[in-house]
């Protein structure tokens, strides 16, 4: 495998991105995902001057009788990418007011951009199957990322920075809902992730529509503030019960359920519930609950069902209905 280094001026990787000797989206690639931020801040790095790391380039494929060929970016898409969409005018870049277009910049400074002097590694010839292998071990790490951190290496926007203000705030602290783990590792911000979009929509398997609302919400969340309102005003609400520490209610799957209920009564319906009857319907239930946790008959079939979809595949779409059905019945008591 040749991975040699060296430099290229950036019209060189213009000009072949132009006329489609350099490939910036093989079929393995990432979608472009950077917000408008992103490229605006990674543009005047280059206008500046300063060095961005190296990309990585692949052979493609040679037409043996003109002999003219193709390369492949393998890793760099985004970088330059942005680099042609500001080059050529591209309306799906916006600038603001203080960045000059390029047609707008000197020709000592365009001829300063065009200069710009990239690092590139060429792999050679492989495979695509070598390719993907090597795009992967690129951009994997000494251990495997979970979900969430596979998300934010690859969504910066305001979706996942939303997820994070809402991990962020002080009751899941104070009702321990998160170890210490769960915050190293980002799953908090997943969890939170998960909770806005389910609020936004319905029960989905697990966190398989998390993707979709970090890419949707990228540039922009609609009502963002609103939103924010909510969460702030629903949370408030389930402190206000005043349940023990180690009650059912601060566990995972039970407080995503019952978060979500009381949300779409209180922020969505807008219906006032009465938090004594409240506290008096979800402490009888998970009583027996845990009667049914216990081996023990609860003489309940809410509370027998309710177990069941809390103690295996909790995250399933299915089991999070069943659970759902269950507490939002027993919240329209305290209307």
């Amino acid at each position: 495998m040749d991975t040699s280094a060296s430099n290229r001026r950036l019209r060189v990787l213009l000009t072949a991105i132009g006329n489609g000797t350099l490939i910036p989206q093989p079929e393995f690639q990432r979608r472009l995902v950077w917000i408008n931020k992103d490229k605006v801040e990674f543009i005047r790095t280059v206008l500046e001057g300063y060095p961005f790391p190296e990309i990585y380039i692949a052979a493609g494929k040679v037409d043996t009788k003109t002999g003219e060929g193709a390369e492949m970016l393998v890793d760099g898409q985004q970088r330059i990418t942005t680099l042609h969409q500001y080059f050529k005018g591209s309306p799906d870049l916006k600038l603001p007011k203080d960045l000059p277009p390029y047609s707008k910049l000197s020709e000592e400074q365009q001829v300063e951009f065009l200069e710009y002097k990239v690092v590139v590694r060429d792999l050679g010839n492989m495979t695509i199957e070598q390719i993907k292998q090597v795009f992967q071990r690129i951009n994997s790490t000494s251990y495997g990322l979970n979900a969430m951190e596979i998300h934010n290496a690859r969504y910066g926007g305001e979706f996942k920075k939303f997820a994070e203000k809402i991990a962020q705030l002080e009751f899941f602290e104070e009702h321990r809902i998160f170890t210490s783990t769960d915050v190293k590792r980002m799953n908090d911000t997943m969890y939170c992730a998960g909770l806005i979009a389910t609020t936004m929509s319905t029960y989905f398997n697990r966190d398989s529509e998390v993707e979709t609302y970090l890419e949707q919400f990228n540039e922009e969340i609609p009502n963002e503030q609103e939103i924010f309102n909510n969460f702030e005003c629903t949370l408030s609400f389930i402190d206000r019960l005043n349940f023990p520490p180690k009650s059912r209610v601060y566990k995972k799957a039970d407080f995503f359920t019952l978060f979500v209920e009381t949300y779409k009564l209180i922020a969505n319906a807008k219906i006032e519930l009465n938090l004594v009857t409240t506290r008096h319907q979800l402490e009888s239930f998970f009583e027996l609950v845990e009667m049914a946790g216990n081996g023990r008959d609860p003489g309940n079939l809410d509370a027998e069902r309710y177990y069941k979809a809390a103690l295996q595949a909790s995250n399933d779409r299915g089991n999070r209905l069943v659970r759902g059905e269950i507490i939002n019945r027993l919240l329209r008591k305290a209307i």
